[in-house]
């Protein structure tokens, strides 16, 4: 009977969303009545965000009758240039299915089961790649893993009950497998799917299919000019990622960018002219991930020196700010910790699995002791080396030092010996030590930078953190190892 109720509570709001949705479309061509439509969705999401969020609400309510500011416009830009019927996909499942209902389930979720709930799940379909850029673990791992059709519903349809509506894909190539991932989102219509791709197989073809279904998005790997993208990813591959954004700004399908910053092209892909050369071929928001020394094939020369990192912050800052006038909004996943409260890995606000069915902490994390074939999506949540997640997090309570690897190693190696997690790489093994080796004279000399620019900055605490009550009630413990860790690392050695 309960279920039954929650089914047509469910169908309702989806209705109530869809009919905001139907309204803003109507009117796209008239910003007065467009500005009204925003203002209905924002009061449709108060329905679900509840007293905690009323002041940015209300900040937001303001924002948007205001037209002529840059991020309205921004946004009235790309509902302008994406067609309709992907709008109202895009908006009744990454907004109303994972942003609204999605939240306020995860966080009754997270309650109900005492352990991290992801607001996102990234897997890989395949690891099977057409190319080999330099310093890709990809390289290492071979063509021979793949998850079933199976596998991946099973990720989705678990995934779904916990919260999450929201799905991205890497590998490998997962465009290699679009037969079964249109498969998966024709079926799981209420989701949204998001695709790394290097961009290679895009077409004609394939654009009409997404078109179609409405819940396809790519994010395109592309690393700043022909010379500094090839030199890493291959020749021609440059010339390939812009005939991928001419056919998706064809078929008014949004997509971003996924841009890996190293010591070599750091320059390249944060000057003025890739921001405007992302703008005008519509790319309008990207991932900045910073090169992690992962796997046996990993160039560690590459990763960014502290003072490009610490121009990185400055950097992409200012793109965002109001002073600047790109139309590009870039995230950077290593910088941006303050704005997610840290580390967002293990479950917090996502996690990995790799294509043998790997439930990882995250996909630069190759470690698991928790398999989809052998468990719910919900039991690897709650493994050891989640848990250990769980309760570490915040690794440090400067989030410019947020990872458990490339900032705070000890904190890695501590975790996977305590909870004997094994290693993932089945074609080429890399023990923890020898992945933390790579991170410690990094993390040691990014320490007093991180310090300094985060003791001169002013920071904001988020609304919601998901921390421990433990690490709630006491921010001292960041960076502490968990007494249950520590407990089970003597156990193991006792036992042993």
């Amino acid at each position: 009977m309960a279920t039954a109720i929650q089914n047509l509570t469910h169908a309702a709001e989806r209705q109530a969303a869809s009919l905001i949705i139907d309204g803003l479309i109507k009117h796209l061509d008239k910003t007065e009545d467009r500005s009204k439509t925003y203002l209905k969705m924002v009061d449709f999401a108060a329905n679900f965000y509840g007293d905690s969020a009323k002041d940015k609400l209300d900040a937001v309510r303001k924002y948007v009758q205001n037209p002529d500011n840059r991020w309205m416009r921004y946004l009235n830009r790309v509902l302008d240039e994406t067609d309709p019927r992907y709008i109202k996909s895009m908006l009744l499942n990454l907004g109303y299915e994972s942003m609204f209902r999605g939240t306020r389930t995860i966080r009754k979720t997270r309650e109900k089961y005492n352990c991290n709930i992801p607001w996102l799940i990234l897997f890989d379909p395949t690891m099977a790649c057409n190319m080999h850029c330099v310093g890709c673990w990809s390289g290492t791992y071979g063509h021979k893993s793949n998850l079933t059709f199976e596998d991946m519903d099973k990720i989705v349809s678990e995934g779904k009950e916990l919260g999450p509506h929201l799905y991205m894909m890497t590998g490998g190539e997962p465009t290699i497998r679009m037969k079964d991932i249109y498969r998966l989102a024709e079926k799981h219509y209420d989701c949204f799917f998001a695709l790394y791709t290097n961009s290679t197989l895009i077409d004609d073809a394939m654009c009409q299919k997404c078109l179609e279904l409405g819940n396809i998005l790519f994010m395109l790997s592309i690393e700043g000019t022909p010379e500094t993208n090839d030199a890493r990813r291959g020749e021609g591959h440059y010339a390939s990622v812009m005939r991928a954004m001419d056919l998706l700004n064809k078929y008014g399908i949004v997509f971003g960018t996924s841009i890996c910053y190293t010591r070599d092209n750091i320059e390249a892909v944060t000057s003025d002219e890739f921001f405007r050369l992302l703008e005008e071929k519509h790319a309008r928001f990207g991932f900045y991930f910073h090169l992690m020394p992962v796997g046996n094939n990993a160039v560690p020369e590459l990763m960014p020196t502290v003072e490009q990192r610490k121009k990185m912050i400055e950097r992409i800052r200012y793109v965002r700010s109001e002073e600047s006038g790109f139309g590009f909004f870039p995230m950077d996943f290593q910088n941006d910790g303050e704005y997610v409260g840290g580390c967002i890995a293990g479950g917090r606000n996502y996690f990995h699995i790799n294509s043998n069915g790997d439930a990882e902490p995250c996909v630069f994390i190759h470690f698991s002791d928790s398999n989809i074939h052998d468990k719910s999506i919900l039991e690897c949540l709650q493994s050891p080396l989640f848990k250990a997640y769980h309760e570490g997090q915040p690794f440090n309570r400067n989030h410019l030092r947020p990872c458990p690897m490339l900032e705070n190693p000890q904190q890695l190696r501590a975790m996977v010996k305590a909870t004997n997690a094994h290693q993932t790489n089945i074609e080429s093994p890399e023990e923890v030590e020898h992945l933390c080796a790579k991170c410690d004279r990094y993390a040691q000399n990014w320490a007093p930078v991180a310090e300094e620019v985060w003791e001169n900055q002013t920071h904001k605490k988020p609304i919601y953190e998901n921390y421990t009550e433990e690490k709630r009630e006491n921010p001292e413990l960041a960076g502490f190892i968990h007494p249950v860790q520590e407990s089970r690392t003597d156990q193991d050695s006792a036992s042993a």
